[in-house]
């Protein structure tokens, strides 16, 4: 498949592609273009040009086009989820309840919040000498926002970044995860079909220290909308500061949940179990990555979650009876593999899983795990859980601040004082009450503290605002109704 720029289905400048592979048995899915630095030039240019048209587009139109690519998502859904399902490694459970289905829905929001991006009327008469004035102000958009999506939710996290910034009305340039572009290429020519104009909408496959690099240094970028790990925000974060172009960081996490002693240990267990295991292959910022548990049911809880555990379908994530897939490289396997081998090194007890098969790891869970651990301070993109008890609910929100990271956490408890208390000291961006933390709605905003983001929110109305440039304007005496 090629990728998108100007309006043209296009090679790379100097023919370079990279292989699209299975992750679970290798085999070959296709070939995308491995962009250049000319290429990306090629598309802000193109984009920069364009800018202009998408702006003058009203809001209506844009409605209708986002409306159009939704409406196209669902008449081909079953093909998306196979295509998707292949060449992300989710599992097929995963992908056909939610993540194509997702994706429609947010369309569909931005489609609707687009013709609900208004500004404010101020009266000026609270300040003397300006009675009979009025000021107000408009959204209007930025002009090119690059959008730098990963490889564990493409379709629905591009689909924040893409929807929201042509709903704003800004050309957007899409850098699509080199390890999973296919499905991302195939809703582009829904987007192009629809009747955006010329590149308005462009797609780049290729190396994130090639494409994404040029993308947040370029000039002619006016914001980078960035999901992906903290160390990659940082890169970005610097090369975008050299001309000051808005970034939207959403980055690593290391969500903690707490289980206090009045909850059912089985429920309790199911849950983490759901989300660390069988949601994305523990591959998700958001998912169940440290789990404090009261002294009290902690042996039950590890109990359940062995069980729970021991029934999972590991394997071939295109089966409909897998439970938990590959990981989605041999890098990312080699990765959580040396995580679990420090953890045991460290001291922690691994009582199941851990085993690698090419990209395949099962899942392990640990106990005895230090507060210096690794399972502990490390992002652990894989499916590993660790299980540490604690004493009392102010020990537990101490352990769970203790990370560099600050996405989102969980309580599990019946005690609403506890519940109000903890999610006022849990520096977190979400506090998610009796259910996993692997959870993400697209009408509410999105986003983390510490180094899991810079403070931005991801969200339909949110998104849209930030991808928008705020103006004033002021009538001096636009009326004669004050006495001055």
């Amino acid at each position: 498949m090629n990728m998108l720029i100007s309006g043209e289905w296009v090679s790379s400048s100097d023919g370079a592609e990279m292989t699209i592979q299975n992750p679970y048995d290798g085999s070959v899915l296709g070939h995308a273009p491995a962009a250049t630095v000319a290429d990306v030039d090629r598309a802000v240019s193109a984009a920069v040009s364009a800018k202009s048209a998408m702006a003058r587009m009203p809001a209506h139109e844009r409605a209708r086009i986002l409306e159009d690519v939704a409406s196209r998502i669902t008449a081909n859904r079953e093909m998306l989820i196979q295509m998707l399902n292949a060449e992300n490694g989710k599992t097929f459970k995963e992908i056909n309840g939610w993540e194509i289905d997702a994706a429609a829905r947010i369309i569909k929001g931005y489609a609707e919040e687009a013709k609900r991006l208004h500004g404010d009327t101020i009266p000026l008469n609270s300040m003397k000498g300006l009675e009979n004035s009025l000021a107000y102000t408009v959204y209007q958009p930025l002009g090119v926002v690059a959008a730098i999506v990963p490889f564990n939710y493409p379709v629905e996290l591009w689909s924040h970044k893409l929807a929201g910034g042509l709903a704003a009305g800004n050309c957007v340039i899409t850098k699509a995860p080199e390890e999973c572009p296919l499905t991302m290429l195939e809703i582009s020519r829904y987007y192009e079909e629809a009747g955006l104009p010329k590149a308005a909408h462009q797609i780049l496959t290729g190396r994130g220290e090639v494409v994404g690099a040029r993308l947040a240094e370029i000039e002619g970028v006016d914001m980078i909308s960035l999901t992906g790990s903290t160390r990659v925000g940082k890169l970005v974060s610097v090369a975008a500061s050299q001309t000051l172009k808005k970034v939207n960081l959403e980055l690593g996490g290391s969500d903690a949940t707490i289980i206090c002693g009045d909850v059912d240990p089985l429920i309790a267990a199911q849950a983490i179990v759901a989300g660390r295991f069988t949601s994305g292959n523990g591959q998700i910022c958001c998912s169940v990555k440290r789990v404090f548990i009261d002294k009290t049911i902690h042996q039950a809880v590890v109990d359940h979650v062995l069980d729970l555990t021991r029934g999972l379908v590991v394997g071939d994530h295109t089966d409909p009876a897998t439970d938990v897939g590959p990981l989605i490289s041999t890098r990312a396997a080699d990765t959580v593999e040396r995580q679990i081998q420090a953890a045991v090194s460290e001291g922690a007890t691994l009582l199941m899983g851990g085993v690698r098969t090419n990209q395949q790891i099962t899942p392990a869970v640990f106990v005895d795990v230090a507060e210096d651990n690794t399972l502990l301070r490390e992002e652990v993109f894989g499916p590993v859980l660790p299980l540490v008890p604690f004493d009392t609910i102010d020990e537990a929100v101490a352990l769970a601040n203790n990370s560099e990271f600050g996405l989102q956490a969980a309580i599990f408890t019946n005690d609403f004082r506890a519940i109000m208390n903890a999610t006022m000291k849990l520096e977190v961006g979400t506090v998610v009450v009796n259910h996993q933390s692997a959870m993400r709605l697209e009408c509410l905003p999105f986003g983390g503290r510490k180094n899991s983001g810079n403070g931005v929110r991801e969200g339909f109305m949110e998104t849209l605002k930030d991808m928008s440039e705020l103006k004033t304007v002021i009538f001096k005496d636009a009326f004669d109704v004050f006495d001055c």
